[in-house]
């Protein structure tokens, strides 16, 4: 029996575990079907999900023909050079391509980041109302910062960062086959655009990941040059994308609960437990990757058969309450804390620390540079973008005052107006 449930309907987003309790009836794995994806398995345990995730001899993510899991065979071979990354092999090819960067996201070097990370992080948030009030915080702040840092990672111009944010705000839109294709179209210029910034650092070095990965290539590595193309296109997506809407998801917890707000901007040393929760509870993404199922299997008692997919539901193993106490709570002391926002298994989330500690330095930056910052819309006038698979706010409108949204915006005018008389 397939279950029926809207994954990309506001209803979902705003109250992921009301939503996510009601799947979970129907079992610790439910056949359902998935936007653009079609019928799949989903997890709703947490042990159901560390299953799938763990065991990847049984679930695979490519087919028996090495394809990717997901793609067709009308999709255009630039998407396929884009797809066939790290994220979608299995062993060995994963570790092959895992090791070439580990040492670049390793806890000692990404740590030496963190003066700069917070440094870019202090001058956004000074530039946060330059454009006026309201702004919208995940234009403004939550979708730059993170690019930001990863383009310095990787050694891109900072004069490209418009096209970043254009490209990642098209893969945030992706809600239907209309907006899929306008997608295919962007990965064909973020493509030829990463071909040159390899091209370029084949010619004339550079500093960043881009001119270690042209390195390894000259030194004989194990990396072909789609692969290069596709391991840029991953970190630079995959390292902006969801840490934007972590960052914009914890900003509107904060901005919405008072109390929770009160109890961290009293102690900001507590902000990397905040973080733990945070991904737990606003889960940017949702599920894994789509899997096949190599052989026959038992998952929590249910039977997959060989062909099946499946794809783990991470939001739902983080709303288990086998593993966490109300979990649709959201508690900023949690101790422990077994979320899986970041996977588990042999495709553990490669730059986990770095969302970490962006996530970390953007709310502290913005709340110690903006402490009366408030919603200038009512929390129901606040609305997801209908991308499945992904919790991400279309739309964080903000002022510099707190208080109700009815007034806020008129008390910060009257900051302002002040100021400028003084």
């Amino acid at each position: 029996m397939i279950v029926r449930l809207d994954f990309t309907s506001e209803a979902f987003f705003r109250d992921p575990p009301k939503a996510i309790a009601t799947l979970r009836m129907s079992g610790p794995v439910v056949a359902t079907r998935f936007p653009l994806v079609g019928d799949v398995w989903v997890t709703t345990t947490h042990d159901a999900a560390a299953q799938v995730l763990k065991d990847s001899a049984t679930f695979t993510l490519r087919k028996e023909d090495g394809d990717v899991a997901g793609l067709r065979w009308w999709m255009p071979r630039y998407v396929r050079t884009i797809a066939n990354n790290m994220l979608t092999m299995d062993e060995p090819d994963h570790t092959r391509l895992r090791s070439i960067v580990d040492e670049a996201f390793r806890r000692r070097a990404i740590v030496a980041m963190e003066p700069r990370i917070r440094a870019i992080a202090d001058g956004l948030a000074d530039e946060l109302f330059s454009a006026g009030s309201p702004a919208d915080l995940v234009q403004r702040y939550a979708r730059i910062l993170p690019l930001a840092v990863i383009s310095e990672l990787l050694g891109l111009p900072l004069a490209d960062r418009p096209r970043f944010i254009a490209w990642a705000n098209t893969m945030s839109s992706l809600t239907n086959v209309v907006s899929f294709f306008r997608l295919l179209f962007a990965f064909r210029k973020m493509r030829a655009y990463l071909g040159r910034q390899l091209q370029v650092a084949r010619e004339r070095g550079g500093e960043g990941l881009i001119a270690e990965l042209v390195q390894v290539e000259r030194e004989g590595g194990q990396i072909t040059p789609d692969e290069m193309v596709s391991m840029v296109f991953l970190l630079l997506a995959a390292g902006s994308e969801t840490t934007t809407h972590l960052i914009s998801g914890s900003a509107y917890e904060l901005l919405r609960s008072p109390d929770l707000r009160d109890w961290l901007e009293q102690d900001w040393s507590r902000v990397g437990l905040a973080v733990e929760e945070f991904l737990r509870f606003v889960s940017p993404v949702q599920f894994s990757k789509p899997r096949y199922v190599r052989q026959d299997v038992v998952v929590e008692g249910v039977r997959l058969n060989k062909g099946d997919r499946v794809m783990a539901m991470l939001a739902a193993a983080n709303m288990d309450p086998a593993i966490h106490d109300r979990p649709e709570r959201l508690d900023l002391e949690r101790k422990p804390n077994r979320h899986v926002s970041f996977g588990t298994g042999i495709h553990f989330c490669l730059g986990h620390q770095l969302a970490r500690i962006e996530a970390a330095c953007a709310l502290e930056a913005l709340f110690v540079r903006w402490p009366k910052l408030g919603l200038a819309v009512d929390p129901a006038e606040v609305h997801w973008r209908k991308r499945p698979g992904l919790r991400a706010i279309a739309k964080l409108p903000v002022t510099e005052t707190r208080g109700t949204p009815a007034t806020a915006h008129k008390e910060a005018s009257i900051d302002r107006s002040l100021t400028a008389a003084g």
